[in-house]
């Protein structure tokens, strides 16, 4: 059996393939956002360096060819060296259904928190919120399987998608917790809360009021109280894409209402320029 200068299993060069999932970063770390870097420092946290370099020059190569995540498992294919790519899978416990009851209510109550995540961001203290219901976002230990013979941990194959995950966390931030187990229009239409239908109102059904006629040119309110009054503060600009169900349309794996959100505060930029 071939061992490499780290004294792990070393399976030789690995088969260069076309078509391959390639990580954006091409040197330096891997993953931009706090949720990414959060995963990606449990993950060094806990994991053989000399692995974790090898893969991610396995992720950097395009030899992880698929990646598929669902509630509580990450599979991939992963080239290695040999003609039959290595299976990998990383699993998580997944919260229930009573669980994500109780983060959904935790987050409701917390205005900032709902406005951000209906607006396709993730707060950074949204992390606080899972820890104190002893829940916690992100996994401590990470179940690896790969079907390679490297006993090292990670071998390089499973950090070459852990890598990519990260990456795909960066693109979309609700797939951290979709791989708890809450997709995210789930978890939106959990926090929007229920549709009410109300009755439209008659327009003709207007209650009878006597008319005063003392009161007839007495203003309501006095001059003095008017001038105090100001407008309400302004909508935000991206206020329909708040409130609308966001359209299943991504273009390069990021959600068509994130890259439309800087055109509509831009837009209301340009409006508030005077002409």
């Amino acid at each position: 059996m071939p061992v490499g200068p780290d004294g792990w299993f070393d399976g030789g060069k690995a088969i260069k393939v076309e078509g391959g999932i390639k990580a954006r970063s091409r040197r330096g770390r891997i993953g931009e956002e706090w949720w990414s870097r959060r995963f990606i420092d449990i993950l060094e946290s806990i994991c053989d360096k000399g692995r974790l370099d090898r893969g991610r020059r396995y992720a950097r190569a395009g030899q992880v060819l698929n990646l598929d995540l669902e509630p509580g498992r990450v599979a991939a294919r992963v080239q290695g060296s040999r003609t039959e790519p290595y299976a990998v899978e990383v699993t998580i416990p997944v919260f229930d259904e009573t669980d994500w009851a109780r983060v959904e209510q935790a987050l409701a109550h917390q205005a900032v928190f709902r406005a951000k995540l209906l607006a396709g961001e993730m707060p950074i203290q949204i992390v606080a919120v899972f820890d104190d219901l002893g829940l916690p976002l992100f996994p401590a230990e990470l179940d690896m399987k790969c079907t390679c013979p490297d006993w090292g941990f990670p071998c390089k194959h499973l950090s070459a998608v852990l890598y990519l995950l990260a990456e795909a966390f960066d693109d979309d931030p609700f797939l951290v917790l979709a791989w708890r187990g809450r997709a995210r229009d789930d978890l939106l239409g959990a926090l929007r809360g229920p549709a009410v239908e109300a009755t439209p109102a008659d327009p003709l059904d207007v209650p009878d009021r006597p008319l005063a006629v003392d009161d007839f040119y007495r203003p309501g309110r006095s001059l003095a109280r008017l001038k105090e009054l100001t407008g309400g503060p302004a909508a935000p600009p991206e206020l329909l894409l708040r409130v609308l169900d966001p359209p299943p349309v991504k273009v390069r794996h990021i959600p068509l209402v994130d890259l439309l959100r800087p055109a509509y505060r831009a837009l209301a930029e340009t409006d508030d320029q005077p002409s």
